[in-house]
């Protein structure tokens, strides 16, 4: 069931309880844990953090603390499935589920007791009515009941006989209806995969409703939203509304006079809301490399070709900017280029038809990235506060993000030049072949799928086919030699226009059910799973023929 007071059917039930917190390996998933930690440690509360990168591993740490907890906390997993038949819990066991993934399962929506969702219904969730999902089962013991024996007379009871007869029949057909209803319904509603409000933000309005809301927070609740936001998880106008709500809260925390411009906030922290460049890390890089491996500049920019390799030249020159200052450091720019740089770059942008996305507010720097690229869930979950202590960490972090953004840049360039992007039918597909430098780096699920998202912008970038431009993208990329194993995602079209729904996660469970494919379904998003390689074959001819 959905809870519609956090604060009283939450917070305040688990303040004076042991509870166990599930956390997936997301950046947003991350930035709520810590926001919620920020209140537990003010409170005093006790709690266990078990981080959780899949459902094999969610499950295996239920059955190790079931006995030891009654409340558990779960982020950013939990909710598009049927959690209780996933863990088999206990009665008394009560789960608190603060997830992003949708649809949510219906079960999850209509259990009162066990499953309590923290999750804001002002998000369009579209959810069936119980009625539609759910029947009593009376009416079902009703259908197969037996007939009554008495000692009417024998026109009598033939009659009744009749007249019971056509009733169990009329049930029989109402029931068979109501099925087929409830199946158009199900499927209609959980035939796409998306994203609701980041969960780190509903953190955030947790502390905020309890007047518990520090700055440390707030940017905590930014950079999840940020991770929705270039993760493609999100609507563009979604993320501006979220941005607006945040906007408001950073403007009372960090209000100040004009005429005293060394005031800080309390806790000597400030944010700021200004517009900047859709430039990746290009503060902390050469404004060249960040040209060079920003997605949407290096696809419009067509950079893999040599053409494109003249273009970006032709833009610098247009710039009025020499190589010896774009290619040297950031920070080491002259200091009356960095001054205009901005109203630089949008005017020679212009004409060279790149204005829609080099410039766009935003209160922060592309703190994300960093978090992108670590593989265990403690190094990234302490960097979230490396940036006031621990700058070491902070550094080696983007000196990791600059090395993936080049890895995705190259391995692009490596597909689309050998063309190894081609089109299936009704999707594209691309396969990562064993020996592909930085092919490791593409096993993992999130690198992948950036990989796949990054990809597929080139894509439509340079092909002249008007059909191939509106397909999604199936990827895959080896994962264990020894085990033959592959990781397979799948990527919604690229359109102006697009919702972010992804309809691959229940394309690849009934494409992996009618051949028999080995599969396992293990990551939090549907759209990603885990597959044998020799069953990769008739697993895309399924898949082909399921959306044709």
């Amino acid at each position: 069931m959905f809870v519609s007071d956090f604060r009283k059917e939450f917070y305040e039930l688990v303040q004076s309880q042991r509870v166990l917190l599930f956390v997936a390996s997301d950046v947003d998933a991350l930035c709520a844990c810590k926001i919620l930690q920020a209140l537990f440690q003010c409170d005093h509360v006790q709690y266990t953090l078990v981080p959780v990168s899949g459902w094999q591993e969610l499950e295996t740490a239920f059955l190790e603390h079931k006995e030891q907890f009654r409340y558990f906390i779960l982020i950013n997993c939990g909710a598009n499935v049927d959690l209780l038949d996933i863990l088999q819990p206990d009665e008394e066991t009560i789960f608190f589920v603060c997830d992003t993934h949708r649809p949510v399962n219906v079960v999850n929506v209509y259990n009162d007791t066990q499953i309590k969702l923290l999750i804001k219904q002002d998000d369009d969730l579209e959810v069936p009515a119980y009625d539609d999902i759910f029947r009593d089962e009376e009416e079902d013991e009703d259908l197969s009941g037996s007939e009554d024996v008495d000692g009417s007379e024998p026109s009598e009871k033939r009659t009744r006989l009749e007249e019971e007869i056509v009733e169990r029949t009329l049930k029989r057909r109402q029931r068979r209806e109501w099925e087929a209803r409830r199946r158009d319904i199900l499927f209609d509603y959980e035939q796409y995969e998306h994203y609701g409000t980041s969960s780190a933000m509903v953190m955030f309005d947790l502390a905020w409703i309890m007047s518990k809301d520090l700055n440390d927070m707030l940017w905590w609740a930014i950079v999840g939203l940020t991770d929705q936001w270039v993760h493609d998880k999100i609507t563009q106008m979604k993320y501006v509304t979220d941005v607006g709500i945040l906007q408001r809260h950073v403007s009372r925390h960090n209000h100040r006079n004009e005429d005293e411009e060394n005031t800080l906030s309390v806790d000597c922290t400030r944010i700021s809301f200004e517009y900047d460049l859709r430039l990746v890390l290009y503060q902390h890089w050469s404004l060249h490399e960040s040209l060079c491996n920003t997605s949407y500049t290096a696809a419009r920019f067509k950079l893999w070709s040599v053409h494109g390799q003249k273009r970006l030249q032709e833009f610098l020159a247009d710039m009025g900017l020499p190589l010896k200052q774009v290619k040297q450091k950031f920070q080491s720019m002259d200091m009356s280029l960095k001054e205009n740089l901005q109203e630089i770059i949008e005017e020679s942008a212009n004409k060279f038809g790149s204005t829609p996305a080099f410039r766009y507010q935003h209160p922060f720097l592309p703190f994300t990235s960093l978090l992108w690229v670590y593989t265990f869930f403690m190094p990234s979950f302490h960097c979230l506060s490396c940036f006031r202590s621990n700058l070491d960490k902070l550094y080696l972090g983007l000196e990791l993000a600059k090395k993936q953004l080049q890895a995705i840049q190259q391995t692009i360039a490596s597909c689309l030049c050998t063309n190894l992007v081609i089109s299936q039918g009704p999707f594209l597909y691309c396969s990562l072949m064993e020996g592909t430098p930085d092919v490791m780096l593409f096993s993992k699920p999130a690198s992948l799928s950036l990989l796949s998202r990054h990809l597929l912008k080139s894509f439509v970038c340079s092909t002249k086919n008007r059909r191939c431009k509106l397909l999604p993208l199936v990827m895959a990329a080896p994962l264990s030699v020894e085990q033959g194993t592959v990781t397979v995602v799948g990527i919604p079209p690229e359109t102006d226009g697009s919702d972010r729904k992804n309809f691959f996660g229940r394309a690849f469970e009934k494409a992996a059910e009618s051949t028999s494919s080995r599969t396992l379904h293990n990551h939090f998003d549907l759209s990603v799973i885990e597959l044998k390689a020799e069953d990769r074959s008739k697993f895309l001819d399924a898949l082909v023929s399921l959306l044709s």
